[in-house]
């Protein structure tokens, strides 16, 4: 096996973490103060969250991705903009390293995220087995199991873009999965052919061919 294609993958993958976890917002934080990602209406950057040790009453400020951070308001006007439901959950939240990490905000996310990290480890592993067959043979092969693979690949990030509700993911993967589906059927149809003894596709062309031929 070549190195190259490795270092490569590894390249790339670590070019993706640090588009996804490399510096945010640089806004000096108050002390104290914790951080938990936002993004809506466009706009993206950091809820900081100072908690008053004192009185139990927590403090919060917008720290936006581009511009100046806002002013520092409290817990009334936390649920005047975001509801009762949104100031507990973001209290009791902030500063989770795991959900800052995965750009969620409860423990149910991370159930989630990880479906989505086991769709793309079945797409990761269809394309490694894929790459070690072709390497083995010397040629480009596609084995059964990588329709297989692709198939659980395809329902389960399926399943983690409705939950994101990402549009673009939704549209990648529904098209896929159809395909996957019809492969691994003309795969079956084809053993069951070879099973009864019927003529296979290579064989029909050659017939074809010699009925097509000048006299």
């Amino acid at each position: 096996m070549k190195w190259e294609p490795v270092a490569a993958m590894i390249a790339l993958l670590l070019l993706g973490v640090w588009v996804v976890w490399g510096p945010g917002v640089k806004h000096e934080l108050r002390p104290g103060g914790m951080t938990t990602r936002y993004n809506f209406a466009g706009l993206r950057g950091e809820l900081e969250t100072v908690r008053d040790e004192a009185t139990g009453e927590s403090t919060f400020r917008l720290l936006p991705k581009d511009g100046e951070p806002g002013a520092v308001f409290g817990r009334d006007k936390f649920i005047e903009m975001f509801g009762s439901s949104g100031y507990e959950r973001v209290t009791e939240n902030a500063g989770n390293v795991v959900f800052r990490a995965l750009n969620i905000t409860s423990w149910a996310g991370v159930v989630w995220v990880c479906i989505g990290f086991l769709g793309q480890g079945a797409f990761f592993g269809r394309m490694f087995i894929q790459w070690m067959v072709s390497e083995r043979e010397k040629r480009s092969v596609v084995p059964e199991v990588f329709w297989w693979l692709s198939l659980v690949g395809g329902v389960t990030l399926f399943a983690y873009f409705a939950w994101r509700q990402d549009i673009v993911g939704v549209l990648g993967q529904t098209s896929g999965v159809v395909i996957y589906a019809r492969n691994i059927r003309l795969i079956r149809k084809a053993q069951r052919r070879e099973v009864r003894g019927e003529p296979g596709t290579e064989s029909r062309a050659g017939k074809e061919k010699v009925k097509g031929r000048p006299r």
